[in-house]
């Protein structure tokens, strides 16, 4: 299935194109791998992409079974490896507090935020940590 469409722009940064919404999302090199950092880098993307889809998984199954889900924060941390370069470990911290979820829910929901696909693609690669508060 086609999804999107990736244009260089020049100056390690490309514009990214949904093609069934026509949004556009533009990445440039990060500023320690000689770009200017001045937009989502590739893996800035991929960590952010955890915590998205994470989240997504959390309101399904909240819509499905009913639990009042009106709020959700993430703050995403990514620290690369050097050799060789790529993303060795994944925090996100989620602010959940508000939803007021009880212990059985709040283990539930942890479990199924583990079980979202990007958690799932990149488990045997990178280290992943959720933080609950």
């Amino acid at each position: 299935m086609k999804i999107s469409e990736v244009s260089y722009l020049g100056n390690l940064r490309t514009a990214c194109k949904h093609l069934k919404s026509g949004d556009t999302i533009i990445t440039d090199a990060p500023i320690d791998n000689n770009g200017k950092g001045e937009a989502f880098s590739p893996t800035d993307l991929l960590a952010t992409s955890l915590a998205s889809c994470a989240i997504t998984i959390i309101g399904i199954y909240c819509k499905t079974n009913n639990i009042r889900f009106e709020h959700c924060d993430a703050t995403v941390y990514k620290i690369m490896g050097a050799a060789p370069r790529k993303v060795d470990r994944i925090v996100v911290e989620f602010s959940v507090k508000e939803n007021q979820w009880d212990e059985v829910t709040m283990n539930k929901i942890q479990q199924v935020a583990a079980s979202c696909p990007v958690d799932l693609t990149l488990k045997n690669n990178v280290i992943i940590e959720y933080k609950f508060a």
